[in-house]
């Protein structure tokens, strides 16, 4: 049986476990990622160096909102013609997907750095922070080529059914990240530039070795030279699944920028630092279910391309069970140890204060949060990219939006905090609906199944 056959043979627990193990290690590294950063940043510079990083978040938010959309787009793609034994295709989307990922970050660098000065100060800079923000981005930016490369052609490993191989990936940039930043932070005295140039440097590794292992002989999918010209064809259908994560991250840094605004109008400087913490330690408990969500994206996008609903529907019931147990277990952590957690990033006890209280409101409903981000990755492995797109936003800017400008007025910085669950709670119910409907269209086919079989 080769790798990707597997993905409709294999039984689902134990197939699931296998491609969502190693993608939960390495997105937990990823994770633990970007705490390093802010730990050593924090510990190292200062709590204004942390609201610098943390001004310049919207920045990462969108290189890594092209790399879902090129990435994560054209991984659901792969999948679904490798369901459909449809080999070549598949090889046609990675080299697309290549090219597509080169040029969109080339072209964000530039125009990041023509802009950083205008961008920084809408974003809600001050003068105290601004110089730290631009230090960061200065080195950061220089890395965004590898970053956009090495994270969505990740994916492509995992999707051709190589999962150890992504995790390796992640678990390569990360370690050598947190080993850089010391050194660049309190032994070189580089700063939050050190930090970024730590970054950069893991990043390219990493940019490297993916594109190693698709010209070397280990990977089923080859990057070929003659599917680096564009077709429309693959594009299209790349974009089109892509839109969904690709927007929930645009928004996210969109969403990121008016909360920015409205933290230090509300808060100050030490509030922005306090929501990179707790973005930082919401982005660590994330990682899990992320790793879930990718670990069932072949399984399900398989699947569905060759009919096999029935194995649909137990791969994203399985999911949905292993993502609200993980999102329970950090409600507790995160509940119970707020001012420990905050107490690792910085001394400043005005700071730990505020992002301690901030911590236990902002990320109070991470228990439905599991089903949701689920949800919207069954919706993106099916090609049902309208629908993801729909329950993304919903969380992200239908509902939080709103509460960012309704709530701070009556209840200051505290409604800040209290705009996050609110809209948590409001999108996990929609998608109830949504995902209940879709899957009764499946019913008559998963019957009709059993029946022949």
């Amino acid at each position: 049986m080769n790798r990707s056959q597997q993905l409709g043979e294999e039984q689902i627990s134990k197939l699931l476990l296998k491609f969502s193990v190693p993608a939960i290690i390495g997105m937990l590294v990823n994770g633990f990622y970007n705490i390093v950063d802010r730990i050593f940043v924090g510990q190292g510079v200062g709590a204004l160096a942390l609201s610098g990083i943390a001004i310049s978040f919207p920045f990462t938010l969108a290189i890594m909102a092209f790399g879902m959309l090129i990435g994560i787009g054209a991984t659901a793609v792969i999948s679904i013609r490798l369901g459909q034994q449809k080999k070549e295709e598949a090889e046609q989307i990675v080299g697309n997907a290549f090219v597509l990922l080169l040029l969109i970050s080339l072209g964000i660098s530039v125009l990041s750095y023509i802009f950083m000065d205008s961008l920084l100060i809408l974003f809600g800079a001050s003068s105290e922070v601004i110089p730290y923000a631009k230090q960061y981005l200065t080195v950061l930016l220089w890395g965004a080529v590898f970053q956009t490369i090495g994270f969505g052609m990740n994916n492509f490993i995992r999707a051709e059914g190589n999962p150890k191989i992504a995790m390796y990936t992640m678990v390569l940039g990360a370690v050598l990240n947190t080993i850089l930043n010391p050194i660049f932070i309190f032994w070189l005295h580089l700063g939050v530039a050190g930090s970024a140039l730590a970054t950069v440097i893991s990043q390219f590794v990493t940019a490297v070795w993916v594109l190693y292992y698709f010209l070397g002989n280990r990977a089923l999918l080859k990057l070929h030279f003659q599917n680096l010209r564009l077709k429309w064809i693959f594009v299209k259908d790349i974009l089109a699944i892509g839109v969904s994560p690709f927007s929930m991250q645009l928004v996210g840094s969109i969403v990121t920028i008016l909360l920015n605004k409205t933290l230090v109008n509300y808060g100050g400087d030490l509030s922005i630092a306090a929501m990179g913490v707790i973005n930082s330690i919401a982005m660590l408990i994330f990682m899990p279910i992320f790793g879930i969500g990718q670990g069932a994206q072949p399984i399900l996008g398989y699947n569905y391309g060759a009919r096999r609903y029935d194995r649909v529907k137990q791969t994203l019931k399985l999911s949905v069970i292993g993502a609200t147990g993980v999102m329970t277990l950090g409600f507790l952590v995160v509940e119970l140890f707020p001012v420990a957690l905050m107490t690792l990033f910085s001394k400043d006890p005005e700071l730990i204060a505020i992002g301690s209280n901030g911590l236990r409101i902002f990320l109070v409903m991470l228990p439905i949060i599991g089903f949701q981000v689920t949800a919207v990755n069954y919706f993106q492995a099916t090609g049902k990219p309208r629908k993801s797109l729909f329950l993304s936003l919903s969380r992200q800017l239908i509902f939080l939006v709103p509460m960012l400008l309704i709530l701070p007025k009556f209840w200051g910085l505290t409604g800040v905090w209290l705009a996050g669950p609110v809209a948590d709670f409001a999108s996990a119910g929609v998608t109830v609906l949504w995902l209940r409907n879709d899957l009764k269209q499946l019913e008559p086919t998963i019957k009709e199944g059993s029946t022949k079989g």
